[in-house]
C-alpha cells in the first residue's frame, strides 16, 4: 500500500500534461478525463484511509532516498481522512462546473483553462496533506497559488483581477515568511524532515523554538484566514465564479488549519503560545460572525460566517487535548463539506435570479422548493442543530473545553456558544429575506447584470442543450461591469430599450429572443449571459450530492468519532509517526 501514496499527487499532475497535449477542442474527452481522474483519486484516497487506520502510517521515500535528503510522503489517519474529504469535495464541485460550463456554452474556460488549473490545485492539495517535510509543505502550498490565482482571474474581469491581485500579494508575503522559517529551522535542526524534526527540536533552546512556532502559526493562520490574518478573504472569494469560490471557500483554507494541526501537535507539543491561538480563536469566531450579520449579500455572509468557524478549529488546536483535537479534527470534515455546498447553492441562487443581494431576493421556497431544501439543511448543519455533524463538532469542542478549564477555556465555551447562537440567527436571516417572504416587486421580471468584459462572446458548445435547454442572448454593446454579487441596472438588457423579459431581442446583434423570465448572470469568461428559471440538472445534482455528503457524517457519527478519536491518539502519541518515517 505505501507504493499508492505519492498517487493522489502524481495522477492529476501527469493527466493535465495529458490535457494539454490533447488541447481544448475535444470537449467530451476533456471532461470525461477530469471526472475519471478524480474519481481515482477519491478511491486511492478512500484506500489510504482504510490502510492507514488498520495497519499505522503508510511513508515512502521517493527516489529511496532516506531523510533527510530525500522527499517523504506519509499518509496517516489524518492525511486520509482530509484526503477523502477533499477528493469527494472537489469531485462534486467539478461536476457542477460542467453543467455551469456547459449551459454558459464556454467551452474554452472549463476547458481549456479551468480543468488544467483545477487539476494542479487537486494536486497542490493532496502534496500539502501527505507531505512528510516543511519544504514539500512549502511546494504544495505554491503549487495551490500557482493554480488558485488562474482560477480566481478566470474572464479577466477588473473585480476579479483586483480581487486575486490581493489575494496574490498575502500569499506571496506568507510564502516568503515560511521560507524564513524553513531557513531557520534547517539552521538550529539540520533537518526539514517532519519525523526527524519532531525529535531535534526538543534539544533546540526555548527561545528559538518558541520563535519558530510563532512564525510557523503566522504563516499558517493567513493560510487560515484566522483573524486578525482575515481581511483578504470576504473581498477575494465572493468575485470569483460559483465552483471556483465553493471549492476555495470550503478547501483551501482547512489546508492551513491541517497544517497548524499537524505542527503543533508533531513538532512543538506542549507549546507555550496556547493562550496566543486561544485569542486568535475566540476574535475569529466573535468577528467573524459579527461581520456576517452585517452583510446583505450572501457571498459575503457565508464569506464572514468561514472566518468564524475556523475559530472552532484553531479552538481545539489550542487546547491540544484528546477531546479538543478530535473534535478539531471532526469539525475540519464537517466543514469542507458543508461550507462548500452553501457556497455551491449560492451560484444557484445567482443563476436563478441574478444575484446574491438579499434585498432584491424572496419568494424562493415557493417558487424553487428543491433549491429551498438544498440552503435549509447545511445551514442548519452550520449553525449546529442536533443531531447534526455540526453539532457533533460543536459539543466535543465545548466538551473538551469544560474538561481543561481555565479562565481562557471558558471564556471559548461561551464564545463558541454565542457564536453557534448567532449563527443561527444568520442562516435564519438568510432564509427569511430569500426563501421565506414574498418577492420584491419588479424581481421576476428585472434583467440583472453581473459581470461584463469587452470583446467576450460566449462560445458554442455541443452538449449546452443537454445541461440545462438555456436560451443565449448577446446584447448588443458590453454593460457597465458592477462588481460579483451586487445588483445593478433598472431591468433593462444592455444595449436595448426593452425589458429583458419582455420577450423581444436583447439588441440588433442577436438573433435570438430572449425567454420571458430570463436574467443577465455571469459566465467564466465573465461575459453577460442570459439564463432562464431553470437550473442545469448536473448542477442541481452536485449540490444534492454534497447535501447528501454533509449528512452522512450525521448518520455515520458514531464511527466518525471513533476515527477522529484514534487520529487524535495517534497525533499525540507522535510515535507511530516519527517510527513510519525513520523506523524502530
Amino acid at each position: 500500500m505505501n507504493a499508492l501514496v505519492p498517487l493522489p499527487v502524481l495522477l492529476p499532475l501527469c493527466v493535465t500534461g495529458l490535457k494539454l497535449a490533447i488541447g481544448p477542442r475535444l470537449h467530451r474527452l476533456q471532461r470525461f478525463i477530469s471526472i475519471a481522474v478524480l474519481g481515482a483519486v477519491l478511491v486511492l484516497s478512500v484506500l489510504l484511509m482504510v490502510a492507514a487506520d488498520r495497519h499505522g502510517p503508510l511513508s515512502v521515500h521517493l527516489g529511496d532516498f532516506a531523510p533527510p535528503v530525500g522527499i517523504t510522503l506519509v499518509a496517516d489517519r489524518l492525511a486520509g481522512l482530509m484526503l477523502t474529504v477533499s477528493s469527494a469535495v472537489t469531485l462534486l464541485v467539478l461536476v457542477y462546473s460542467l453543467g455551469q460550463g456547459m449551459a454558459d456554452r464556454d467551452d474554452q474556460a472549463p476547458v481549456g483553462v479551468f480543468h488544467p488549473a483545477y487539476l494542479i490545485l487537486v494536486a497542490g492539495v493532496s502534496c500539502t496533506f501527505l507531505a512528510g517535510d516543511l519544504v514539500n509543505l512549502y511546494v504544495g502550498f505554491e503549487i495551490m497559488l500557482v493554480a488558485s490565482f488562474v482560477l480566481l482571474t478566470i474572464g479577466g474581469t477588473a473585480t476579479r483581477i483586483r480581487a486575486g491581485s490581493t489575494y496574490v500579494i498575502i500569499s506571496l508575503f506568507s510564502s516568503v515568511l515560511f521560507l524564513v522559517a524553513i531557513a531557520m529551522t534547517y539552521a538550529v535542526a539540520g533537518t526539514v524532515n517532519l519525523a526527524q524534526l519532531a525529535q531535534r527540536l526538543q534539544e533546540v533552546p526555548l527561545g528559538v523554538r518558541t520563535l519558530l512556532e510563532a512564525m510557523l502559526l503566522t504563516v499558517f493562520a493567513i493560510k487560515a484566514a484566522v483573524f486578525p490574518l482575515a481581511a483578504w478573504l470576504p473581498d477575494s472569494y465572493p468575485t470569483a465564479p460559483a465552483p471556483v469560490t465553493a471549492v476555495f471557500a470550503g478547501l483551501l483554507t482547512k489546508v492551513g488549519v491541517y497544517s497548524m494541526l499537524r505542527t503543533q501537535t508533531l513538532l512543538f507539543p506542549g507549546h507555550r503560545l496556547g493562550d496566543l491561538l486561544m485569542l486568535a480563536a475566540l476574535a475569529s469566531m466573535v468577528v467573524g460572525i459579527l461581520g456576517a450579520v452585517a452583510q446583505t449579500d450572501l457571498k459575503r455572509v457565508l464569506s464572514f460566517t468561514l472566518i468564524s468557524h475556523i475559530g472552532y478549529m484553531v479552538f481545539g488546536i489550542a487546547l491540544a487535548g484528546h477531546g479538543s483535537i478530535s473534535g478539531a479534527i471532526v469539525y475540519v470534515a464537517h466543514h469542507i463539506t458543508v461550507q462548500t455546498t452553501l457556497f455551491l447553492v449560492a451560484g444557484l441562487i445567482e443563476r436563478r435570479d441574478g444575484t446574491t443581494e438579499l434585498t432584491r431576493l424572496g419568494g424562493l421556497a415557493r417558487a424553487a422548493p428543491l433549491l429551498a431544501v438544498l440552503f435549509f439543511v447545511p445551514a442548519m448543519n452550520l449553525a449546529g442543530i442536533p443531531p447534526l455533524s455540526g453539532f457533533i463538532g460543536k459539543l466535543g469542542l465545548m466538551r473538551a473545553g469544560i474538561d481543561a478549564g481555565g479562565a481562557w477555556a471558558w471564556a471559548l465555551v461561551a464564545g463558541s456558544a454565542a457564536t453557534s447562537l448567532l449563527t443561527l440567527y444568520v442562516m435564519a436571516k438568510v432564509w427569511n429575506l430569500a426563501f421565506w417572504r414574498d418577492a420584491p416587486p419588479g424581481a421576476e421580471e428585472e434583467g440583472v447584470v453581473l459581470e461584463s468584459a469587452e470583446d467576450d462572446e460566449p462560445g458554442d458548445d455541443e452538449g449546452g442543450d443537454e445541461a440545462g435547454g438555456e436560451e443565449e442572448g448577446a446584447a448588443a454593446g458590453p454593460p457597465e461591469p458592477t462588481g460579483s454579487g451586487r445588483a445593478a441596472g433598472s431591468g433593462k438588457a444592455a444595449g436595448s430599450g426593452e425589458p429583458t423579459g419582455s420577450g423581444e431581442p436583447t439588441g440588433s446583434g442577436s438573433d435570438l429572443p430572449v425567454p420571458a423570465g430570463a436574467v443577465v448572470a455571469a459566465g467564466f469568461l465573465g461575459q453577460s449571459i442570459t439564463t432562464t428559471r431553470r437550473l442545469p440538472w448536473p448542477m442541481l445534482a452536485a449540490t444534492g450530492a454534497a447535501v447528501a455528503l454533509g449528512l452522512s457524517y450525521t448518520v455515520l457519527g458514531g464511527p466518525l468519532t471513533t476515527f477522529t478519536q484514534a487520529a487524535a491518539t495517534e497525533l499525540l502519541a507522535r510515535t507511530p509517526y516519527i517510527e513510519a518515517v525513520l523506523g524502530r
